[in-house]
Order: C-alpha cells, then sequence, then structure tokens
C-alpha cells in the first residue's frame, strides 16, 4: 500500500477507516523511522485542521525529548522533561489536550500560529519513550474523539516505532 484512501467526512470516520490503513502501511516495515515518517504523513494528509504533526523521542543521556520524523513548518529541537505540552504529557504519562495553547502555562511556541494542541505519549515496555505532537491553526481542533483514535493508533503501532 502506497495510498492513504479515506471516504468519509466525520472526525470519527476518518479515523475509523484510517487508522487501520496505517497499520497496514506499517505492517511489512522493521525501520521505526520509515514507520514515523509514514503515520505523520498519513495523519496530516487525513485531517485539514493539522497544521503540524510529529514524534519527540526520548533521549535518556540529556533528560529531553527530541524531534522525530514531523510534517509542517520547523520546530523545536529540543524539549526538556516537564516542559511545554509534550515535556509535561510526557512526564505525566497521558494525554492532554489543549483547546487554546495561550491557556496552557509554560506552553512553548515553536509555531507561533498554533492555537490547540493534543499530544500523547508512547508507551513501550512500561516505559515512555516520546510523544506524538499534533497542532492546528484553530482554537478547540482537538478532543475526546481525537484522544481516543490516536491513544489507539499509538498502542497498536508503538513496537513498529520503539527503539530496537
Amino acid at each position: 500500500m502506497e495510498q492513504i484512501d479515506i471516504a468519509a467526512s466525520s472526525k470519527e470516520e476518518i479515523y475509523r477507516q484510517l487508522l487501520p490503513q496505517i497499520e497496514s502501511l506499517l505492517a511489512d516495515e522493521t525501520d521505526r523511522i520509515a514507520n514515523m515518517a509514514n503515520t505523520v504523513a498519513a495523519l496530516r494528509q487525513s485531517f485539514p485542521y493539522y497544521s503540524w504533526v510529529g514524534f519527540y523521542l526520548f533521549d535518556a543521556t540529556k533528560n529531553e525529548l527530541v524531534l522525530g520524523p514531523f510534517q509542517g513548518k520547523i520546530a523545536c529541537t529540543r524539549i526538556a522533561v516537564g516542559r511545554g505540552v509534550c515535556g509535561t504529557a510526557f512526564n505525566e504519562r497521558k494525554s492532554i489536550v489543549v483547546p487554546d495553547v495561550n491557556q496552557f502555562p509554560g506552553h512553548i511556541f515553536c509555531d507561533g500560529d498554533s492555537k490547540s494542541e493534543i499530544v500523547v505519549p508512547i508507551h513501550w515496555n512500561g516505559s515512555v519513550i516520546g510523544v506524538l505532537d499534533v497542532d492546528s491553526h484553530a482554537y478547540n481542533s482537538f478532543d475526546e474523539t481525537d484522544r481516543i483514535f490516536l491513544e489507539s493508533l499509538i498502542g497498536s503501532i508503538a513496537g513498529k516505532i520503539a527503539p530496537l
């Protein structure tokens, strides 16, 4: 499969069609970078309100998250654990939905046009190994539907993007 095919209009329908296609796309690929790259491309292609989507991966030697594959504007390269939405979601080991980034204490503005964000931690073998970060240029873009489906996606592909 080299193409994502979505014939849906609602957010939930798009996720329901997209997630199995991403799993299929990654099924036979063993390279984690390729798998992360195709995942962010599929997500960005399928949701017009995603202005930026990418992975930040944990570097234990420096206790920070380091930019991985992404699609969108140039991004912050390193984020300290506990800082911003990504560092907080990583530290708390849970997803965070931010309807208005201006209201999130300590938000890091990598893209000044970002208005809302969702960050989903990647759990693997009892540890958090990174996060999936998604931004939008519109307020209130993300909700419980996004959280549920993105957590499901990350749970199903964690083994395909985890370090060996």
